[in-house]
């Protein structure tokens, strides 16, 4: 009795503290703190997704309206919130503060920062959860996000405002090919083809040292001055996991908004669904399958559909979206990936038996699409790229067959050999992605059968020699591919006599 009667008398000074401030402020109780989730009562004017302010400072957000109650989620460790404690609503919507100046910093979802730097001040304020544009708003996608991986451009291009899905299991490349489009957006900086491309790098759910590391190489390579890289790592509460990709989509619709392209990598919306799956059956939603909440396929489909291309009566920018998702065995046709799956423009699929074999990165062409397609990409490269797809399609079919017979004609051989040197020159090592000039050079020779008389072993130092002799003699073939028209028929004999001339010196 005697501590009821000092929770009641601490509620009533308490109480009498808000009246005094205003009689608009929407004052409750805390009822119960189970797992991080409060729940609090008189709360009736709160909102979905406001923010709340507890009596010790701790800040948190409503996630479930009740009809006596709302269930809250605390956004940082509080375990000190007591039954009794008041909690006042703020008015407004879960925000984040975003600014020019975040630009090469390292920041958690709420933009506290993590990297020893000050707060960002002065910052605008954007709303984690907004509803996307609608379709009068925005355009088809016709501009090229140039990765600088071979593989990607020529054969699964990338637009300005597409969605596309990086799939696979753990560990097979697909973080690295995430973090070389980053790289690669410094050399189309300077090249000034196209808008510059500001990168927002989130990590949803990663160990630290995976973070650092990840931050360590864009600051070696110069990347990081147009980066923004938002960390929820794996130690942090299951909230900040679930907030991280809307904050991040957040920050690029401040840049978006202003008529720039922004490239958005959500790394990964597995872990993502699992923080957000922690969080309902906390809330004590109901579980479907997987234990997942009903809503999980709306949890990221408001999420990518805020990726868009806008008209030039609406600023002309775009957001690009790079979602991963890890699967378990290769299994392609599981619950969250066969949803994002749906909700993309294409997926690129990472397979683990190609990554063993030291085909790298190891993108499996056949189960790979893009919906945008040729729109975008250049006309140079659409001119080499389909032969290419086509030849390592037919390469693909005859495989299967040719390891059961001994005899093989001699077009069938050709084609064969053909498609080893395909797979052999879609080869990269990781950290180098390529300008599109050198890659037009690479397809070009072997479309054009120069490689076809080079040793399997002899083609990655076939091409390596090739972009160093180019570079060295032919800059000017080089910029005129770099341009990205259609190549001429004198280009075409100009790229013949530097291929030719190389080749003879090619030993």
């Amino acid at each position: 009795m005697q501590n009821s009667d000092k929770i009641i008398e601490k509620l009533e000074k308490k109480l009498s503290t808000f009246s005094a401030q205003g009689s608009s402020t929407n004052v409750g109780t805390v009822e119960k703190n189970t797992d991080g989730v409060i729940v609090a009562s008189g709360l009736s004017k709160a909102m979905m997704g406001e923010q709340v302010v507890f009596e010790k400072g701790a800040k948190g957000v409503i996630l479930n309206l009740d009809e006596d109650s709302v269930s809250i989620i605390l956004l940082d460790r509080a375990d000190d919130i007591e039954t009794g404690e008041t909690v006042k609503t703020t008015g407004q919507l879960l925000s984040v503060e975003a600014s020019d100046e975040l630009l090469g910093r390292v920041i958690n979802p709420l933009g506290n920062p993590l990297d020893e730097k000050p707060r960002i001040k002065k910052g605008r304020l954007m709303p984690l959860e907004k509803i996307a544009p609608g379709v009068v708003k925005r355009e088809p996608v016709n501009t090229p996000v140039k990765t600088g991986i071979k593989a990607i451009d020529t054969m699964i291009p990338i637009g300005r405002g597409q969605r596309e899905l990086l799939i696979g299991d753990r560990g097979t490349g697909k973080t690295a090919v995430a973090v070389d489009t980053i790289i690669n957006q410094k050399q189309e900086r300077l090249q000034k083809s196209h808008k510059p491309m500001y990168c927002i790098y989130v990590a949803i759910g990663q160990k630290q040292s995976t973070v650092a590391q990840v931050v360590d190489r864009l600051k070696q390579s110069g990347a990081m001055d147009y980066t923004i890289v938002v960390a929820a790592t794996a130690s942090d509460p299951a909230t900040l996991l679930y907030l991280a990709p809307y904050a991040g989509v957040s920050i690029a619709e401040y840049f978006m908004e202003k008529g720039n392209d922004v490239l958005v990598i959500y790394d990964d919306l597995t872990k993502h669904a699992w923080a957000y799956r922690q969080i309902s059956l906390v809330l004590r939603r109901p579980a479907g399958r997987e234990a997942y909440p009903g809503d999980i396929f709306y949890l990221h489909s408001r999420l990518l559909e805020r990726a868009v291309k806008m008209n030039k009566e609406n600023g002309g920018g775009s957001i690009t979206a790079l979602p991963i998702i890890e699967t378990q065995a290769n299994d392609l046709s599981a619950y969250i990936p066969t949803n994002v799956i749906s909700i993309t423009d294409g997926q690129i699929f990472f397979q683990t038996d190609l990554f063993n074999a030291g085909i790298r990165p190891a993108i499996d062409a056949g189960n790979s699409v893009s919906r945008v397609g040729g729109a975008a990409q250049t006309a140079a490269i659409k001119s080499v790229a389909g032969k290419m797809r086509l030849e390592l399609a037919q390469y693909n079919n005859l495989a299967a067959f040719a390891q059961f017979g001994s005899e093989l004609d001699e077009a069938t051989s050709k084609q064969l050999e053909r498609g080893k040197r395909t797979i052999e020159i879609l080869k990269q090592p990781q950290y180098d992605p390529l300008p599109e000039s050198l890659e037009f050079a690479s397809v070009w020779a072997l479309t054009n059968g120069f490689l076809d008389d080079v040793a399997l072993d002899n083609v990655s130092r076939f091409e390596e020699q090739l972009h160093s002799f180019m570079k060295r003699k032919y800059q000017k073939v080089l910029d005129k591919i770099a341009k990205g028209e259609k190549p001429t028929e004198e280009l075409n004999k100009e790229l013949n006599k530097a291929v030719t001339e190389f080749k003879k010196s090619f030993s």
